[in-house]
């Protein structure tokens, strides 16, 4: 299928392609310039923030719109998803917004300046420079920024198999050459494998090194997100961005992806949220703002925003919130504007003093 097609995604089976799977699994989906990591970050907080009363400004993660996206193929099984993906990945954009329109979507829909990019959107398209060249200029022509690129079903970065892990750093890299040529500060990645809880953290400590080594050298920061397993555990994933140890490798902490087991009714295991985006705020180069249901009064059931924004302005963070709707109750687009006016709503109340 042509990537051009401007087809989108609805889809219920396979929900759990963004969620987090079981201890250490990697789960396939879920989502710049030479300067230093600092300074571009200092740069980028700069700028116009979404209203001149927030401490933080506005992004839309891609995957907000992942059924608008992959339309009919999110009712493959995970299985034959999984082997299209790495097969024919453009046949799974089924969905009636094609991904080269995420930039004018995100500005002329939802008013929104800064975006987050998914990986799996554009499988064939990693190393294409005229399809980057055309999206960058999408980007330019709608004022719209390109913050990340969320990258799965690229390998285990954290995989006991010291020749599966440094393919899986490697197979990062080209991802790592998209953001710098989009002026991206950051690819957001996962910290997962199989083994025991110190095997894993050994491992994703040599894995997130080495991948860390190379996006420094092109002034791209590794960062990782509670994404199920090990990594969704805020001491664990803490530690481990603890030994990395680089002004280059961080957190990107997400309200919701805290569950460190699942079973078959659901999550069995889940970590504390509020203590998981604590612990992980310290590393932060962005923020992951979940929502999936809301009550008739626009408050978010799942989590309580005062206290999550609360935890991320005490942290000092003045960066980027990115919207992340995962929800089935309202359309994707009318998720995204609660989510938004929500966080306008608290953002506004809190203030911009510390």
């Amino acid at each position: 299928m042509d990537i051009t097609r401007r087809k989108i995604i609805k889809n219920v089976g396979l929900g759990t392609l963004g969620l987090p799977l079981l201890g250490g699994l990697n789960p396939i989906m879920q989502a710049c310039t030479g300067r230093s990591s600092e300074k571009k970050e200092a740069e980028m907080q700069s700028e116009p923030q979404e209203a001149a009363s927030l401490f933080f400004q506005i992004s839309l993660a891609q995957w907000s719109l992942n059924r608008s996206i992959f339309g009919k193929s999110r009712e493959m099984s995970w299985q034959d998803f999984r082997n299209t993906l790495q097969s024919d990945p453009d046949a799974l954009l089924q969905g009636e917004i094609n991904p080269m329109d995420f930039p004018v979507v995100t500005r002329k829909d939802f008013g929104i300046d800064a975006i987050e990019l998914v990986n799996t959107f554009y499988f064939s398209r990693a190393q294409d420079n005229a399809y980057w060249q055309e999206f960058k200029n999408r980007c330019d022509q709608e004022g719209v920024k390109v913050l990340l690129i969320m990258c799965d079903a690229e390998g285990n970065l954290g995989d006991a198999d010291e020749q599966k892990r440094v393919q899986a750093v490697e197979n990062h890299y080209k991802w790592v050459d998209a953001a710098k040529f989009l002026g991206c500060y950051s690819i957001r990645v996962n910290a997962a494998g199989q083994g025991t809880a110190e095997e894993v953290k050994a491992a994703a400590v040599d894995g997130l090194g080495r991948l860390t080594e190379y996006g420094a050298a092109n002034g791209i920061n590794i960062i990782v997100e509670n994404h199920g397993g090990y990594s969704s555990d805020g001491q664990w994933l803490s530690s481990v961005l603890a030994e990395v140890n680089s002004d280059y490798c961080g957190s990107l902490p997400d309200f919701g992806n805290f569950c460190i087991e699942r079973g078959e009714e659901g999550c069995a295991k889940e970590y504390d949220r509020y203590q998981g985006v604590k612990e992980l705020m310290p590393f932060a180069k962005g923020v992951s703002a979940k929502s999936n249901e809301f009550d008739e009064s626009g408050t978010e059931i799942r989590t309580d925003y005062t206290r999550m924004l609360k935890i991320v302005k005490d942290a000092g963070f003045r960066g980027y919130v990115g919207i992340e709707y995962e929800g089935q109750e309202l359309s994707e687009p009318d998720g995204i504007k609660a989510t938004k006016a929500l966080l306008e709503k608290v953002g506004e109340a809190m203030g911009t003093s510390a």
